[in-house]
């Protein structure tokens, strides 16, 4: 009954206005207010404060300075193997695999459209058919900075308006095409390996999603934009395995796709498998 009550208030519940609420609260310097808010979510998430490398808590301008907190240098090193693709964020693996038909796994009994996560362009999703995904979940106690999977220079940021379900395992498993459904980010890369995407998926309570090289992109536009970094007006944006790529105010998803016979998964890791900033996610082929 719990279950039905939770999937049914995503879909009634206004996503946006909600979400911008929660993030102007969380933009809020008053010292008790945002002092005890942090207080309140370091007991209540268990969060490691000594990775930090802003250990005191009441140092940080408000929540989200707190929630996208840097981590010492050391706190996650980077697997430096040239043939290594590194996890992008903290968290677990939701799902990972190989992209079939156009469609990534979701959960059981869902799927959704490759072409739809990429915003609806064929040109855009081709080199990934056939390809790789791995998808990683950040709770709220994780690290909320994406960083590089491998060296990659950027060629094109795609912004794609959309709703903003909870993107837990609950409605992984309820709520159909879930991560082609909510506003994201998508972000394409040449590598060595060929094109290789991160996706940043917003969802509930997001406040908005950041990358190092545009900033604030959501709150969310009216429609669909794309940005293309790839003229040779621009001075190419490149950026080394295991640099930061963005980040969360509050937590999400971020999605890896590869192209056909470019990356092989570790085998070690499976749904549920927790996950680190810089440890092996998949192999070059």
């Amino acid at each position: 009954m719990k279950q039905r009550l939770f999937i049914f208030m995503q879909y009634v519940l206004p996503h946006h206005t909600l979400s911008r609420l929660i993030g102007c609260l969380a933009e809020c310097q008053t010292p008790w207010f945002k002092n005890r808010l942090i207080a309140w979510f370091i007991k209540r998430y268990h969060v490691d404060m000594s990775e930090a490398q802003l250990e005191d808590p009441s140092a940080y301008r408000h929540f989200n300075d707190f929630f996208t907190r840097a981590l010492k240098a050391d706190a996650r090193p980077i697997d430096d193997n040239a043939k290594v693709v590194v996890s992008p964020a903290d968290g677990a693996i939701s799902q990972l695999g190989t992209i079939e038909h156009g469609r990534i796994f979701q959960a059981k009994g869902h799927s959704f459209s490759l072409l739809e996560l990429l915003g609806g362009d064929a040109d855009r999703a081709a080199p990934f058919m056939g390809g790789s995904f791995s998808t990683v979940y950040l709770s709220p106690k994780d690290y909320h900075r994406v960083h590089m999977p491998l060296t990659g220079i950027l060629r094109e940021m795609v912004y794609i308006p959309g709703r903003l379900f909870s993107v837990n395992t609950t409605t992984a498993e309820h709520v159909p095409e879930l991560f082609a459904r909510n506003e994201r980010v998508a972000c394409i890369f040449d590598t060595e390996q060929g094109p290789m995407a991160v996706v940043l998926v917003g969802a509930m309570i997001v406040a908005s999603i950041e990358t190092v090289w545009a900033g604030l992109i959501t709150p969310p536009l009216r429609n669909m934009r794309s940005y293309d970094y790839s003229q040779a007006a621009r001075q190419p944006i490149t950026l080394r395995k295991g640099a930061e790529l963005g980040r969360f105010k509050l937590g999400s998803t971020a999605i890896v796709l590869f192209g056909a016979n470019h990356v092989v998964w570790d085998s070690s890791l499976q749904a549920a498998s927790a996950v680190k900033v810089g440890q092996c996610l998949a192999v070059e082929v």
